[in-house]
């Protein structure tokens, strides 16, 4: 997608025409529209390949066009956000950081606390990252990214019985998003609960490389703590082995769940709704 870039042309100097002795005064040209301030819709498009380009994990291009974009229409809050997402990607934690705390008292409050959880994350500070997280959420409890990423730092923390609500809540609030349906199985496995977890992937339709993924981020997130947690542990990993193994020709096919009504719908252990089949 490529932005219409006006020329901005220079006014000519002025033209002194001489003729017959007499000299014809110049006419000052109308203002250039290109001089105008430009339309807000340019603005809301440019903002828009921004976001594509990230979404599209293009975020060295980004601050090129970052920059590009303060010149011709300024900084804003908006603009901001896009730089710290950037350079938090880019492995500029330190900068990204420093630009989200600029922004956490304002309409980019909620991703900012996003932003610097994440960034904690990556700095191995667990502290630090779940309250950030909490932050987020508290600015925005419909999020469910900022929900799953919640439950998901609760987790790598082995706090299991805190990250269940997080994990919960987004898996019902986006019954279809596979991320939130892998992240409230992965709880459910290192809980003890293999065959629940199993019935949530057969029931979400979740191709066999995600099945696997889950059984290995749970073999490799469980932290025993006693010989009972950690026999415990051990039953819990040869089942999710087992179950990772197993070959399930029926759910090769495509399958679209239909959502259950409840919690206790969603951990029973046996798939009591049908599967409707995209043809």
């Amino acid at each position: 997608m490529h932005l219409k870039h006006v020329l901005l042309l220079l006014p000519l100097a002025a033209l002194l025409l001489a003729g017959c002795g007499k000299h014809v005064a110049y006419k000052q040209p109308p203002v250039e529209p290109a001089l105008a301030e430009a339309p807000q819709n340019d603005r809301g498009m440019y903002l828009d390949l921004l976001r594509q380009m990230q979404a599209q994990g293009a975020y060295f291009a980004s601050l090129a066009h970052i920059d590009a974009f303060r010149q011709r229409f300024g900084d804003s809050p908006e603009l901001r956000i896009l730089l710290a997402h950037a350079l938090r990607e880019t492995g500029d934690g330190t900068a990204a950081a420093n630009v989200y705390r600029s922004l956490l008292k304002g309409p980019q409050a909620a991703p900012a606390w996003h932003g610097l959880g994440l960034v904690a994350v990556t700095a191995n500070d667990t502290d630090t990252a779940q309250q950030a997280l909490r932050n987020a959420v508290t600015a925005d409890p419909l999020n469910t990214t900022y929900l799953g990423d919640l439950g998901f730092a609760l987790l790598q923390a082995g706090q299991l019985p805190q990250a269940r609500a997080p994990l919960a809540k987004a898996a019902e609030l986006a019954p279809d998003n596979a991320r939130a349906i892998s992240n409230l199985a992965l709880w459910a496995l290192m809980s003890g609960q293999a065959s629940t977890a199993d019935a949530m992937i057969q029931r979400a339709g979740l191709p066999q490389a995600t099945r696997q993924e889950i059984y290995r981020l749970s073999r490799a997130l469980q932290r025993p703590t006693s010989p009972t947690s950690s026999t415990t542990s051990a039953a819990t990993t040869a089942r999710a082995d087992a179950l990772a193994t197993r070959q399930d020709d029926d759910n090769r096919s495509t399958t679209r769940p239909i959502p259950p009504g409840s919690m206790l719908d969603r951990f029973t252990p046996t798939i009591a709704k049908p599967q409707e089949i995209v043809q």
